[in-house]
């Protein structure tokens, strides 16, 4: 129960010193209950549950204990530059968002039309990140050409993907496995073009190292040629990779739904464009100022996930009320600003 309660606290924003005050014991109470030295009583797990807006069920479930928050596996795209304390923390949504879809699927359930394969690719010295990208959308049965709404491709393979403010831009995503499904989220201030690169980058991350896993550096390179080949394969892209003008880079931007850097990227990988025209074409955009704002994302169409909104549907549907549903994921907060649970009246419901 330890390390729930730890990445509980850290997920709420909570100095240890905050909660012990909260909950009205020493601190070193806290921190032995957090490294599991001591367990607290029946009451002081109701009063830590309440204090972190969970349900006293899942913070002492035996699911808990068995799968433990600070797994060792999450992936995360942010800059070296990231302050510890804001990965940190976005870590720790992302362990909540794992334990509280593991503990409601792990009771309900979920069939979805597609699946998140798995590779190893130290087992084949020829098999590469490329191929990798190539198999997952020939098993989706993924249409030729650009991929429209990434989003709902994953969500297909029961990919429950969150937004989050994660208060800086120099984290874009993170990703782990919940049970027998991934989960992923990312940054909600980041443009649609960069989004989907995050989404492609993560995916790389839960079919390629799922199993297997190399240095940092690697998986992340790994991850980046995964994303490359997934959202723009060699052999329909590269036709499109000559003058790339400013205008025509914008054009290909909306068509592809990537940015004007990765398009680029691909062009140099493929021998397109020169290492010194790469290197002009990255002094143009800081001259202009697009190294950060592209222009062109407007283009775009914008994704927003809706899988975990839609199992608070169908829950819903059932005749639970909304509190009943939020308590089946461990949660006690804020029935009207949580993930799961869709917004009242928000939209049009299909009938027939």
């Amino acid at each position: 129960m330890g390390d729930v309660i730890l990445t509980a606290r850290r997920a709420a924003g909570m100095t240890q010193e905050e909660l012990a005050e909260q909950l009205g014991i020493q601190q070193a109470t806290l921190s032995r209950y957090e490294s599991n030295t001591r367990s607290p009583e029946p009451d002081m797990v109701a009063r830590l549950a309440a204090a972190l807006s969970l349900t006293p069920e899942f913070l002492s479930s035996s699911f808990s204990r068995m799968q433990g928050a600070l797994a060792g596996d999450v992936h995360m795209r942010r800059q070296r530059t990231a302050k510890v304390s804001h990965w940190k923390s976005g870590e720790a949504r992302l362990n909540m968002y794992r334990m509280r879809s593991a503990f409601l699927l792990d009771r309900i359930g979920m069939r979805p039309q597609n699946q998140v394969p798995t590779f190893e690719l130290d087992t084949a010295a020829t098999a590469t990140p490329a191929d990798a990208a190539r198999l997952t959308r020939s098993q989706w049965r993924m249409p030729i050409g650009p991929v429209r709404n990434l989003t709902r491709w994953l969500e297909s393979a029961g990919v429950l993907i969150f937004e989050e403010d994660f208060d800086t831009h120099r984290i874009d995503g993170m990703s782990q496995w919940a049970s027998d499904y991934p989960v992923i989220i990312v940054n909600a201030a980041q443009t649609t073009d960069r989004r989907r690169w995050t989404l492609a980058h993560e995916l790389g991350h839960l079919v390629l190292h799922s199993v297997f896993v190399v240095d940092d550096r690697e998986m992340e390179r790994q991850a980046d040629e995964f994303a490359a080949e997934f959202l723009m394969p060699k052999h329909l892209i590269e036709p499109d990779l000559s003058v790339l003008k400013p205008a025509r880079l914008i054009d290909l931007k909306a068509t592809w739904g990537v940015s004007m850097q990765a398009i680029y990227e691909r062009a140099y990988q493929f021998g397109r464009v020169t290492g010194e025209e790469r290197t002009r074409f990255y002094r143009s955009l800081n001259a202009r100022g697009w190294k950060a704002n592209e222009p062109g994302a407007d283009r775009i169409p914008p994704e927003h996930p809706a899988l975990a909104a839609t199992i608070g549907e169908a829950l819903l549907d059932k005749g639970l009320g909304r509190q009943e549903v939020l308590a089946m994921t461990g949660s006690a907060g804020d029935v009207d600003h949580d993930q799961f649970i869709p917004a009242r009246g928000g939209g049009l419901k299909l009938i027939r």
